[in-house]
């Protein structure tokens, strides 16, 4: 069953109006209008587990699960709307629902309104859909002829595709990704202040009225010290680089990787501070106070907010808390964390993607480096993954190129597949993940387009080149990083059905790391439904292949302790 549903006042507390629709997307009857709309949808979630079709999950959902309301499945307009667009190289144009009703009916295409805050005061769908209407009259029964216009043209523009199996199980597991994320937004991560607070004031020294805590002061005057100099700011790239030359040091920038191939005394405290730094300034006392309330820490995650399918977060630096910190993320009395990591699944997706029956039998092991040493690489593991890696992020010189040529010549299939992905991008070509998620427009780098740097495959940062060779290595790991989105993203909605009905709530999705929390008594058993979780998605997206997809699953009272 497909209800398409709005609230009259953009709300979602008070009266709205909702239809059901045929598969297809047509009008299966009259729209009704429904007086109390959280409460029906409650009524009708427990009886019959409808798909509801709505505009956006961030509209609506943060307000129905603050009034207890969650529901199994959904349909996110905008989301979808993203994807297709992408899909037909239109990557970029506006995607909320009246601009692709506009679109649809011919009119001029409002832009997307700006990024929405948590249930942003006053914001109604009247004002939303004003750039379309003209006059103010954008009734409930307005915004739901709209919304289920726009579903059936997505229904078509899916089946078109030429894929339309895998595509419509991308933009299911787009969705549903959408409901994890208010719902981890909602739920929030259990966080102790007072550890919190007693590992900064063990790093840092206690919090100063007035500018950085001791310990950053302190090495901010050995820095000094170390370049003969008074008044320079280490956190300054600018003040530093020309300190370095003025000792007689070019320094291409300040990154981590780059300082520690520099002799000089000032490295070591600069360092150390630029790491203080970042825990003070990201996850820093007024970071606490700002983002944890009520012991739990609660982020506002945007489901594929970078353009591989990864999730972004909008404030609060949830997908990037150091490891330090991680020891203030402590289980409830009587709770524990099942936290679970994919290892090696960007190499066996490859694995899986490109149809190399040889790699596919290394991607069967528990240890895929391990297995393509014994079969290819003289037993040498380092250099197998050096040879995988490099494949994958275009890295071509050094220690990459003998191992290159070895898993050219023993996988040629998988080599060709990111070599195809290569030229295809450096022609200006669409590159489409596993599912059908397709790259962005020509980027000069990596960082432009949201990719992650390739810091596994020792590379450090992403090398130079001419835009087209650029985008060459941005689309040989775009099939890959995408495609390992999207089996995290699969596995994600996968657990988030079999843990329905328990007392254990999903806290923790950080690319290809999922955390559940929940009571010790029901640890094991989330933790073989997370197990169980990741053979099904492996077999929903890739059918019957031999690459396993193993998990490290922990079950701790400390998220730090994890594996």
């Amino acid at each position: 069953m497909l209800v398409a549903v709005v609230s009259d006042d953009g709300s979602w507390h008070g009266s709205g109006r909702w239809q059901e629709l045929l598969p297809d997307g047509r009008p299966a009857g009259e729209p009704q209008r429904v007086p109390d709309l959280p409460a029906a949808i409650a009524a009708r979630e427990a009886a019959e587990q409808p798909r509801w079709i709505w505009a956006a999950t961030t509209e609506g959902y943060p307000a129905l699960l603050r009034g207890g309301v969650r529901v199994g499945r959904c349909h996110d307009i905008e989301l979808t709307e993203a994807l297709l667009l992408g899909h037909a190289g239109r990557w970029g144009e506006p995607r909320a629902l009246p601009a692709a009703w506009a679109r649809l009916t011919g009119a001029p295409v409002p832009a997307d309104p700006p990024p929405r805050q948590p249930d942003p005061p006053g914001f109604a769908q009247a004002a939303l859909f004003e750039a379309m209407t003209g006059p103010p009259t954008a009734s409930g029964s307005v915004v739901l002829e709209a919304l289920s216009g726009v579903f059936a043209d997505q229904h078509a523009r899916i089946r078109a595709t030429g894929s339309p199996g895998r595509f419509g199980l991308l933009v299911a597991a787009e969705s549903a990704g959408a409901l994890v994320g208010a719902e981890m937004g909602h739920a929030g991560l259990p966080w102790s202040a007072e550890i919190h607070d007693r590992l900064l004031r063990e790093l840092l020294g206690p919090p100063q009225p007035v500018g950085p805590p001791r310990r950053l002061a302190e090495l901010a005057g050995e820095v000094n010290a170390a370049f003969g100099m008074h008044g320079l700011h280490p956190d300054s790239p600018a003040e530093v680089l020309r300190a370095f030359a003025r000792a007689g040091i070019d320094v291409p920038n300040t990154r981590a990787w780059v300082l520690r191939n520099v002799e000089h005394p000032a490295v070591k405290p600069l360092l150390e501070y630029k790491e203080l730094y970042r825990i003070w300034t990201a996850h820093g006392w007024a970071w606490r106070d700002a983002w944890v309330s009520e012991g739990r820490f609660r982020p506002e995650y945007v489901p594929g907010g970078v353009v591989s399918g990864r999730w972004a977060t909008r404030g609060g630096g949830a997908l990037q808390v150091p490891k330090v910190v991680r020891r203030a993320v402590v289980a409830d009395p009587g709770w524990r964390f099942v936290i679970a990591d994919a290892g090696q699944l960007e190499p066996r997706v490859l694995a899986a993607v490109s149809g190399d029956a040889r790699l596919a039998r290394a991607g069967a092991a528990g240890d895929l480096y391990a297995a393509l040493a014994t079969d290819s690489f003289g037993g040498d593991r380092a250099k197998a993954k050096v040879a995988l890696l490099g494949a994958m992020y275009g890295q071509t010189g050094g220690a990459a190129i003998p191992a290159l040529a070895v898993l050219r010549q023993s996988y040629p299939t998988a080599f060709e597949y990111v070599e195809a992905a290569a030229r295809t991008g450096e022609a200006g070509g669409l590159v489409r993940s596993w599912l059908g998620r397709t790259c962005p427009p020509a980027s000069t780098a990596w960082r432009d387009a949201g990719l992650d740097p390739p810091e596994e495959s020792g590379s450090g940062e992403p090398q130079g080149g001419a835009p087209g060779r650029a985008r060459g290595r941005f689309t040989r790991n775009f099939v890959i990083q995408a495609t390992a989105a999207e089996w995290a993203l699969v596995l994600l909605a996968t657990l988030r059905t079999a843990l329905r009905g328990t007392r254990a709530e999903l806290v923790l999705f950080v690319h290809d790391e999922v955390g559940v929390h929940c009571p010790e008594q029901e640890a094991e058993g989330v933790a073989q439904a997370v197990r169980e979780s990741a053979a099904r998605a492996g077999e929903l997206l890739f059918g019957a292949t031999s690459v396993r997809f193993p998990l490290d699953v922990s079950i701790v009272e400390c998220y730090a302790d994890a594996m």
